[in-house]
């Protein structure tokens, strides 16, 4: 099932000072069985969209269309959609097949279907969701990974045209959030549902998304697969947003950025005051300077994680630490300890103060 939202706008308060534009008009077309992400800050507007969206909430203008179906003025009851919320919303007192046959059996009678195809509906989903031998239990003797599962079920249970969920993993721990990430891709890529979740975790928007779009002050910044965003940001919001960075300013003359006794080649771009920004992994680090950079840095603290070493740098031309990250073999053959100096070699360099963005690749790591 596809989804056209167009020109959706909405606005909280009364005309005056005190209003305030949750969204601007919004255009935005999923296709039928994509899987969107909403990303963004708190105040973007994305939960407001998902709630209008899902008949939640009237938006002040606009419309919204399911495949041909046009359910803009549709109650939210009618519009054969799916939620799944962040904090479960399971039924306490119900055990987990009651509470995912729990849409079904509250249907008309006429459209409700009998006793044994809700048992097998349910069976099923709970078998997808892997949580067959656990149908007797109730909801605070599962874990909260076990229930946000069977949130889930509960909300494929009515065959909905859309599946919108809002904040699904924010409440869990970090290791049952990537797991069910893993798990939900795959459940998508097995039952090719049209899905829009609500998402402020960068790394889980762009691990599950097929498309993502990134949203800030009420409007749309950037639409685009995680790919193409990581590598080609429409703007400094959207770059900043991904992840962390570094930021390096400085006066340009004759293509080389002077900061301190800090200097970087910097081919291409005009004298003046400039600023560019890289991230922590377009950063090797080296004994020497080399030709095309100089960039004296001192290490102030070492975290390894997994396959990789954050480093914390700092020197007298930066006005915050730069943080890197570097591979252990590298670690190793530096032996890289807290208070050793060595030199930053950018293997990128990013400009927004352009009319495009820019991305700068200094002869620097060779």
């Amino acid at each position: 099932m596809s989804i056209r939202i167009a020109r959706i706008d909405k606005t909280y308060g009364a005309k005056g000072p005190g209003q305030t534009r949750a969204l601007e008009p919004i255009d935005l077309d999923i296709h039928d069985g994509e899987l969107i992400g909403l990303l963004g800050p708190s105040g973007s507007g994305k939960t407001t969209l998902l709630r209008i969206v899902a008949g939640l909430e009237q938006a002040d203008s606009g419309s919204i269309h399911f495949g041909e179906r046009d359910v803009t003025r549709v109650h939210v009851r009618d519009r054969r959609i799916g939620f799944v919320f962040q904090h479960y919303a399971l039924f306490r007192h119900m055990s987990v097949y009651d509470n995912v046959a729990f849409g079904l059996n509250a249907l008309p009678r006429r459209e409700r279907p009998s006793t044994e195809e809700i048992r097998s509906r349910v069976m099923q989903l709970l078998e997808m969701v892997r949580l067959q031998a656990f149908a007797k239990r109730f909801p605070a003797q599962l874990s909260g990974g076990q229930q946000q599962r069977v949130a889930l079920a509960r909300a494929l249970a009515l065959k909905p045209d859309v599946l919108l969920l809002d904040e699904p993993f924010g409440a869990l721990d970090a290791k049952v959030r990537q797991e069910l990430r893993r798990w939900l891709r795959h459940l998508h890529e097995e039952l090719h549902f049209t899905s829009l979740f609500v998402t402020h975790d960068q790394e889980e928007a762009l691990e599950l998304s097929d498309r993502v779009v990134v949203m800030s002050n009420g409007r749309i910044e950037q639409i685009a697969t995680p790919d193409t965003l990581y590598r080609q940001p429409a703007n400094r919001f959207v770059f900043e947003f991904l992840g962390d960075i570094n930021r390096l300013e400085g006066d340009v003359e004759r293509e080389v950025l002077t900061c301190g006794n800090a200097r970087i080649a910097v081919p291409g771009i005009a004298s003046g005051r400039h600023e560019l920004l890289l991230r922590p992994h377009e950063i090797s680090l080296a004994t020497q300077a080399s030709d095309r950079a100089h960039l004296p840095v001192t290490v102030s603290a070492i975290v390894p994680v997994g396959a990789e070493v954050r480093l914390e740098l700092e020197a007298d031309w930066l006005g915050e630490p730069w943080l890197a990250t570097i591979g252990h073999e590298a670690f190793e053959r530096l032996d890289i300890t807290r208070g050793k100096r060595l030199f930053a070699l950018p293997s990128q360099l990013h400009r927004f103060d352009a009319a495009q963005p820019t991305t700068l690749i200094p002869a620097t790591a060779s």
